[in-house]
């Protein structure tokens, strides 16, 4: 594996994310007390002790700058409050404005975590998810950002940017130009990817999508399982990831399970965001698969030793990769 020209190729690359994006707020405290109201615990949120991060479709993104490739965000915003704070969040992280728009009356999906004790408390959701109704619009935006991309990410988190049509037209495009395509799914469009290159569920969304539930620690089943999905799909490969078990690959000419390169797993969040970033450099360089899923296996892995949402950088998985690798 030639680590060194793969991570300088990475920083020729353009990469078009679709999806959802979400405002991650985060609030730190500490519990000395329970409540008198409720059996709950009170936490003490300290002064300045709260942060906004980009997340979903954002934090792919913003970890495909880290990378360093240029990333282009695609995505339906609200014209609220947490909007303008949203897209405050891109302009600070450097990451292009171009490919919003805003539909009013929407909300901007904002995740509130709760932390405290070192633990991950409680999380509070603020967003609507019914399918954007700007749909046409929305397309002929996606469509003007093709242009000399080298890989196009469908981020999917089932709150009402990714539309069947959509999704069907976008893959359709990306086929015709040539340009691969990885999704990352949920349940609710969980068949709609067909032809796309590369799929990437983990176990939980593989077993709602198909209604099914292979043993994790059984190489048969998941590879049954993964098999059918792929031919369901027409993809040419799927990358399954099994949290703290690694990640599962599966293509035509077989396949591989890549066993996670940690043991001190803190917290999986924004894990998969990693690996599908990771994953789409490799398919814009024209990296093959099974390369591919170890290097996003790498990726991921590092990302569960921190807490939060938070991307990696160029420099931090060449180093894990090279001491893992031996090379």
């Amino acid at each position: 594996m030639n680590l060194t020209k793969y991570f300088h190729d990475f920083k020729s690359k353009r990469i078009l994310i679709v999806g959802d994006a979400i405002i991650d707020t985060y609030l730190w405290g500490e519990i000395h007390r329970m409540s008198p109201e409720a059996p709950v615990p009170v936490v003490d949120v300290a002064v300045n002790q709260n942060d906004s991060r980009l997340g979903g479709a954002a934090n792919v993104a913003l970890n495909l700058k880290e990378l360093g490739a240029e990333s282009i965000l695609c995505t339906v915003i609200g014209n609220d409050n947490r909007g303008i704070i949203f897209e405050q969040l891109m302009q600070e992280q450097g990451l292009s404005l171009e490919g919003m728009l805003i539909s009013n009356g929407r909300k901007t999906t904002t995740k509130t975590r709760v932390i405290a004790n070192n633990k991950h408390q409680l999380r509070i959701d603020e967003e609507d998810t019914y399918p954007i109704k700007v749909e046409n619009q929305f397309y002929n935006l996606i469509e003007k950002l093709t242009h000399n991309i080298d890989a196009i990410i469908l981020q999917d988190y089932n709150k009402g940017v990714l539309t069947e049509p959509i999704i069907e037209k976008i893959i359709s495009l990306a086929n015709s130009r040539n340009i691969p395509t990885i999704v990352d799914p949920k349940k609710q469009n969980f068949l709609s990817y067909k032809e796309c290159t590369l799929f990437k569920p983990n176990l939980k969304e593989i077993n709602e999508g198909l209604n099914t539930n292979p043993d994790i620690n059984n190489f048969s089943e998941i590879e049954e399982t993964t098999s059918k999905l792929r031919k369901i799909l027409s993809a040419k490969a799927i990358l399954l990831t099994l949290s703290n078990k690694g990640v599962f690959l599966n293509t035509r000419n077989g396949s591989k399970i890549k066993e996670s390169t940690t043991s001190n797993v803190i917290d999986v969040s924004g894990a998969g965001d990693t690996v599908v970033s990771v994953a789409a450099m490799c398919l814009a360089c024209n990296i093959d698969f099974e390369e591919l899923a170890i290097l996003s296996n790498i990726a991921g892995g590092i990302v569960c030793e921190k807490v939060g949402v938070v991307p990696i950088t160029n420099k931090e998985l060449l180093d894990r990769a090279k001491k893992l690798l031996d090379v």
